[in-house]
């Protein structure tokens, strides 16, 4: 199912994140770091909930909007009960939708908000979302005391938070189009393979966006996935090949292999992971060089795993679901 709109644009986008994306391939271009996983806070949670209040208020002020000036806000995180946002929220005092579709979530966020744009009453949204390597680590995982070492398929949760302010304003960066995906389910059980889980449901979404729009894949500059870390964009270029010949490798990009410098942060093995991923990637070094005329048509694929822990320990394999989202520079 392929969406186009009319009149959404991207007005500001922040970015915000931990020591190890500071550490990482675009750690300068981040506009707040922070030192530790605390933030400053008590606890993991809530600097989760410190971070998105800090990206909210820095793409507000880059748009030279107050909180007042948005409609309603979208938010997205790993936690049950999507609880950083929905604490966030209730600061903000702005009508509010949480959603989740695990790190597919960035692309949902926007087609939902975009959508709603299409409404003449309504002008401006605010898309918020997060991750944090310790709480989504104890929540699907393991006790982040345990120490549990990784094989090396895995990836690693990024830490950091990000938010965009949709309008109907006019901007050099618009939402053309957006293509919904299909939950796929290949079988696999390993909790640390996500790149295998999350590659069909890429692919599937890819070409449905591609033969909907009656596009090709050099058509666009850049089709840079979530989250699929170097593992799992390689068996989502041979899956491409195979399931629809077509060869997708020459402009195809994905954010949690460049992220971080895996050479020198060894931890996070097959690279990152998290509904953030996308996002601090595409709303820092993306953006940029869009608006610098270096990329003009950008598809994002946002790549979620479906898990849950319950369902796994019940020996259930891991559905995935994918999003599209079509961004275009225009002058």
């Amino acid at each position: 199912m392929t969406i186009k709109f009319n009149n959404v644009y991207i007005k500001s986008v922040s970015a915000v994140a931990g020591k190890d994306e500071k550490e990482g391939t675009f750690g300068k271009l981040y506009d707040k770091t922070y030192n530790d996983y605390y933030a400053g806070e008590k606890t993991f949670e809530q600097a989760e909930i410190k971070m998105i209040e800090d990206a909210s208020m820095i793409a507000l002020k880059k748009a030279n909007y107050k909180m007042d000036d948005i409609n309603f806000i979208i938010g997205a995180d790993l936690l049950n009960q999507i609880t950083a946002n929905a604490y966030s929220s209730v600061k903000f005092k702005r009508p509010f939708l949480g959603v989740y579709n695990a790190c597919a979530s960035l692309c949902e966020e926007f087609i939902i908000a975009s959508s709603i744009l299409q409404n003449k009453d309504v002008n401006n949204a605010l898309l918020n979302i997060s991750s944090h390597n310790m709480t989504a680590e104890r929540q699907y995982r393991n006790p982040v005391e345990y120490g549990c070492p990784k094989p090396l398929r895995s990836t690693f949760t990024v830490t950091g938070a990000a938010s965009c302010v949709l309008t109907k304003e006019k901007t050099d960066i618009k939402v053309v189009s957006a293509t919904i995906g299909t939950p796929t389910d290949m079988g696999i059980t390993d909790p640390y393979d996500m790149g295998s889980v999350m590659a069909p449901s890429a692919a599937e979404v890819l070409f449905n966006h591609l033969k909907n729009t009656n596009t090709k894949p050099d058509d666009y500059d850049l089709i840079l996935t979530g989250d699929l870390g170097v593992y799992g964009k390689q068996i989502l270029i041979e899956y491409f090949k195979s399931a629809y010949a077509l060869d997708v490798e020459g402009n195809l990009e994905d954010s949690a292999s460049i992220i971080y410098d895996r050479e020198k942060q060894t931890k996070v093995n097959a690279g990152g992971s998290g509904p953030c991923c996308l996002a601090l990637v595409s709303y820092t070094d993306i953006l940029n060089k869009m608006k610098k005329g270096k990329l003009k048509k950008v598809l994002l694929i946002a790549t979620g795993a479906l898990m849950s822990p319950t369902m796994n320990n019940q020996k259930l394999s891991i559905p995935s679901v994918s999003h599209a989202v079509c961004l275009e520079a225009i002058k």
